[in-house]
C-alpha cells in the first residue's frame, strides 16, 4: 500500500491537539498545539547531527501541509 507523505489525525482525547504523521523516513508525528515531536526511529550520534539540519525543514513541510489540508476544507 502507498502512503501519503503526511496524514493529518486527530483523537476526542486530545481535543485540542492536531497531529500530523510524516509517513516517510524519519518517520513522526508532531502536535501543532505545542510543536512536540514524537520520532518512530532510533537514531544513531552520527544521524542526530544530520538531523538536526533537517528538522526544521521537516516541521516547516508538516505545518505547510496543515495548512493546504485546511485551505481545501474551506474552500
Amino acid at each position: 500500500m502507498e502512503l501519503p507523505k503526511f496524514i493529518l489525525g486527530d483523537n476526542t482525547d486530545f481535543p485540542e491537539a492536531i497531529f500530523i504523521v510524516h509517513t516517510e523516513y524519519p518517520r513522526f508525528i508532531i502536535n501543532l498545539e505545542n510543536d512536540e515531536v514524537t520520532w518512530f526511529e532510533d537514531f544513531s550520534k552520527e544521524d542526530e547531527d544530520d538531523l538536526e539540519g533537517e528538522t526544521a525543514n521537516l516541521i516547516q513541510a508538516a505545518t505547510d501541509f496543515y495548512d493546504r489540508e485546511v485551505a481545501r476544507y474551506e474552500d
